[in-house]
């Protein structure tokens, strides 16, 4: 693990010499038989601009709008400044579901639907004419974190594909599953998690990242001090949730909010990674 230095970056100072953003735009994504529902958010200009395909949390894209839509217009509004375009697609919504943080039996898994949904997100994306068709990346929260990591294992010898996805970056995953599978990872890969979240474990993607040592593409693990769950959210006390599922002990309950140090480091550490 990278030593942490926590940097005097504020968020207003990372958006100085900003790149201008057009309205978030509604768009709908033939996927088979599903049809993938999405949110863009792009620079002004005809481009061609890199791209991030980003992916929400267990809690969906629009279900909670004081939280969930908060913490990703955030995100967008950072990465656009900073001349990325940005593609949220809504597994959740898209197949007419709420939020999965507390079922247990779900049918949209970060390990399969969610894949779909991620690379007919960069396929349509790579389509675009303001889209540099070989630098589109992969961003995700928690469960989308983990469909992140998922999208981009290697199954097969390293090769550069032009049309995979540039790099990826991974807040708070669940990594018990993936550290099961012999993890590694075919492009670059960023995870960012705390060492105080107590529903995905930092030990475990730790151990992930540590076996996959000499046969991965580079990964790089960042634990932040004193951190939680979701720490990137912007002036959202530490507070406990209950009744979840998949958290780190059998009791369902978890503790997430804002950490000011982590968040601020993230904001200047996630656009240097996905310029790659």
């Amino acid at each position: 693990m990278m030593a942490y230095r926590i940097l005097a970056v504020t968020f207003v100072a990372a958006l100085a010499g900003s790149q201008a953003m057009a309205a978030p735009e509604q768009i709908d994504i033939p996927d088979g038989s599903l049809t993938l529902h999405a949110t863009l958010y792009r620079p002004e200009g005809p481009g061609p601009f890199p791209a991030v395909v980003a992916l929400h949390d267990c809690g969906g894209l629009t279900q909670r709008p004081n939280t969930e839509a908060q913490l990703y217009s955030k995100w967008a509004d950072k990465l656009v400044a900073d001349g990325f375009v940005v593609l949220f697609p809504d597994s959740f919504g898209s197949r007419g579901l709420g939020s999965q943080c507390r079922e247990q039996h779900r049918t949209v898994h970060a390990w399969r639907e969610r894949v779909d949904d991620a690379n007919a997100a960069r396929l349509w994306l790579q389509k675009q004419s303001y889209v540099r068709s070989d630098h589109v990346s992969l961003l995700g929260w928690a469960n989308g974190a983990a469909t992140a990591l998922w999208s981009i294992r290697r199954t097969t010898a390293i090769h550069r594909d032009p049309t995979d996805f540039r790099s990826a970056v991974a807040f708070y995953p669940s990594c018990r599953r993936l550290l099961q599978s012999a993890w590694s990872a075919r492009v670059p890969t960023l995870i960012l998690i705390g060492n105080a979240d107590d529903w995905t474990l930092a030990s475990t993607c730790q151990q992930m990242v540590a076996g996959a040592r000499g046969r991965s593409a580079h990964v790089q693990i960042v634990v932040y001090p004193d951190a939680h769950h979701e720490f990137d959210r912007a002036n959202s006390p530490i507070r406990l949730r209950t009744g979840l599922v998949n958290t780190a002990d059998p009791s369902g309950r978890a503790h997430g909010g804002t950490n000011p140090a982590a968040r601020n480091d993230a904001f200047k550490r996630v656009p240097q990674w996905l310029r790659r």
